[in-house]
C-alpha cells in the first residue's frame, strides 16, 4: 500500500449515497494518475482500525469521503503524523471542508482538488483540539447544543442544517440553564450560569453555524463562545445570527481565547466534530500543526 493513496468511505453519508460520491471522487483522483486503494469498514471502529493501519503501511495520503463523521474517524488515525489528510464532502455537516475552502456536496470537484495537492505537494498545517486522546477539528459543545447534537444524530432527516435547525426547535422545550466552572489555561476558576459554551479550534458546526466566528485553525488557541442565561424567546431571536457569526455582539454572549479549556457542569456530555466524547468535566487543549491538510496549490 505505501504509495497509494487511501479513501476512506462512510457508505451511509449523504443519506446512504457514501459510495456513489466516493466512486466520483476515486474516478477523479485516478483520472489524474494517481493509484487508490479504498477502505470501508464494517463499523466506525472497524474503519478506524483499517485507517491506522494504511498509515502505519505508509500510505501516500489518506482521503476520508462522507461528513464530519468520517471526518472525525480520519483524524484519529493522521493527527500527529506526517500523513497528509484530504477532505472530500459529501455528508451532512461538512463543517471542517468548509474552514479549508474545499468544495462541498461535489465529489469529482473534491477529488480533482486533492488530485492538484498531491501532485503539486500542496498543504497547510493547522491545529487541532485533542480532549484525552481525542482529536477533533472543529467545535467542542456543551449544554444546550451538544443536547441539540445528540437528537440531531438521532434524526434520519432531513439533511444538512435543516435538521440542525429542527433539532434546535425541539430542544427548546427544555432550555435550562447551567452552573458550569471554566478554567483557561492556568488561570483561576470562574463560575457562571450557561445555557452553553463552545470551545472551537475551527469556527462551525451543525453545517455552518458559526458559534465561533473568530476561530483560526492556525493560531494555537481555541476560542471559547459562552451563552449565557437567556428565554427561550431571546436564543430563538439571536439563533438566526450564528449563522453569520454576530451572535458573539449579543450582551448575553462573551468570547474567550486558551490554549487549554476545562469545563465543568453537571449533567452534560461534550460532543466534539458531532461526536461524543464523554461528560463534563473535560479538558480541551490546542496542539498546533498537529495535521497536514491536502490544500489547493497556491
Amino acid at each position: 500500500m505505501a504509495g497509494d493513496t487511501t479513501v476512506l468511505v462512510n457508505p451511509a453519508a449523504g443519506r446512504g449515497h457514501g459510495r456513489s460520491a466516493a466512486r466520483r471522487a476515486v474516478g477523479a483522483l485516478e483520472a489524474a494518475g494517481l493509484t487508490v486503494h479504498t477502505l470501508v469498514g464494517q463499523d466506525a471502529a472497524d474503519a478506524l482500525r483499517l485507517a491506522r493501519r494504511a498509515v502505519a503501511d505508509g500510505t501516500r495520503a489518506l482521503i476520508a469521503v462522507g461528513g464530519d463523521g468520517v471526518a472525525s474517524l480520519a483524524l484519529q488515525a493522521v493527527a500527529g503524523t506526517d500523513t497528509p489528510l484530504g477532505l472530500v464532502a459529501a455528508g451532512t455537516g461538512n463543517d471542517l471542508a468548509r474552514a479549508c475552502g474545499l468544495p462541498i456536496g461535489d465529489p469529482a470537484a473534491g477529488g480533482r482538488v486533492l488530485a492538484a495537492a498531491l501532485t503539486a505537494g500542496a498543504y497547510r498545517r493547522i491545529d487541532l483540539g485533542r480532549i484525552g486522546g481525542t482529536w477533533f477539528g472543529g467545535v467542542l459543545a456543551t449544554g444546550f447544543d451538544s443536547r441539540v447534537t445528540e437528537r440531531g444524530n438521532r434524526m434520519s432527516r432531513p439533511r444538512g442544517r435543516l435538521r440542525y435547525d429542527l433539532a434546535t426547535l425541539a430542544e427548546l422545550a427544555t432550555l435550562r440553564t447551567l452552573p458550569y466552572r471554566i478554567r483557561l489555561d492556568d488561570g483561576p476558576w470562574r463560575e457562571m450560569d450557561a445555557t452553553l459554551v463552545a470551545v472551537g479550534n475551527g469556527s462551525s458546526y451543525g453545517g455552518g453555524l458559526r458559534i465561533c466566528p473568530a476561530a483560526a485553525l492556525d493560531d494555537g488557541l481555541l476560542d471559547v463562545t459562552v451563552v449565557g442565561p437567556c428565554s427561550r424567546t431571546t436564543l430563538v431571536r439571536v439563533f438566526p445570527r450564528v449563522f453569520r457569526g454576530t451572535h458573539v455582539s449579543h450582551p448575553a454572549v462573551t468570547v474567550h481565547r486558551a490554549a487549554r479549556v476545562t469545563l465543568e457542569a453537571p449533567g452534560v456530555t461534550g460532543y466534539a466534530d458531532g461526536e461524543p466524547v464523554g461528560p463534563l468535566p473535560l479538558t480541551a487543549r490546542c496542539v498546533p500543526g498537529a495535521l497536514r491538510l491536502l490544500a489547493p496549490p497556491p
